[in-house]
């Protein structure tokens, strides 16, 4: 067995954490896989600061808006096969998703929407989640073995923030998202993070404008999932809120496959 050890970050603009060493951290944590979120960027925009990543296979999402969204996968092995988008205009035009297959599972990499700015975008957001599960649950039928990561802004639980009282009644951790995760993982999956730990105070996004990373009042809302098939594969998963750059932390996952 390989063992693949894969890190997800939504890092809230790639040029922008170019700009703080994304490069030099990188080729320090060296993982098999790297999966980013809201780049904000397609790949051509980045080309110069990607150079010294020449070891790393490379594909990214292209936005139909440029400046937002993204997301993108680095990886030392060429997946088998790359797919873009779940095949649905709305969605895909934003540049959400990739699906990457490797030797031994499936890999999504998906920056979910944020519901925050109105209804118009809730209804999107949980339109979203509906056709991802269709996507992922009609492969699991076919026996396929799953990772999804990526940023899902939502929490699951009241653990997952710091404030879950005052925030009951904001998108995010509203009670209709909460339940869309409750299906999502009785569908047949696993929240690795919660293999390992149990208790709250472990959150992978803070507010800048408030501070609140200083004080840890924050929000865990970038996950690793697996499929139940794979959940013994699973050798470790954490947050790494050391590493700054982006108002969310990278989250990381050790798969033995």
């Amino acid at each position: 067995m390989a063992s693949n050890r894969l890190i997800s970050w939504n890092v809230n603009g790639l040029r922008a954490v170019c700009k703080k060493g994304f490069c030099d951290w990188l080729l320090r944590e060296d993982p098999d896989i790297l999966c980013l979120q809201e780049t904000k960027a397609h790949e051509d925009q980045v080309i110069h600061e990607m150079a010294p990543l020449g070891n790393y296979h490379r594909v990214f999402t292209k936005p139909e808006k440029k400046g937002y969204s993204g997301v993108a996968i680095f990886s030392r092995v060429k997946p088998l096969e790359i797919g873009v988008g779940l095949g649905v205009e709305k969605f895909d035009r934003e540049g959400r998703t990739l699906i990457a297959r490797y030797p031994g599972f499936t890999l999504f990499n998906i920056y979910f929407p944020n519901g925050k700015s109105g209804p118009e975008r809730l209804a999107y957001k949980m339109d979203f989640y509906e056709h991802f599960l269709q996507t992922v649950t009609a492969l699991l039928k076919q026996g396929e073995k799953i990772v999804v990561c990526g940023d899902v802004n939502t929490a699951h639980t009241a653990i997952d923030l710091a404030r879950p009282r005052a925030n009951e009644k904001i998108s995010g951790f509203l009670p209709e998202e909460r339940e869309w995760m409750d299906r999502f993982l009785a569908a047949g999956f696993v929240d690795t993070f919660r293999l390992f730990e149990t208790q709250g105070g472990h959150y992978s996004w803070w507010d800048m404008k408030s501070g609140a990373r200083a004080r840890n009042v924050g929000w865990r809302i970038d996950y690793f999932f697996v499929s139940d098939n794979l959940a013994k594969s699973v050798k470790s998963a954490g947050i790494r809120p050391e590493i700054e750059g982006s108002d969310h932390c990278p989250v990381t996952l050790e798969l033995s496959v």
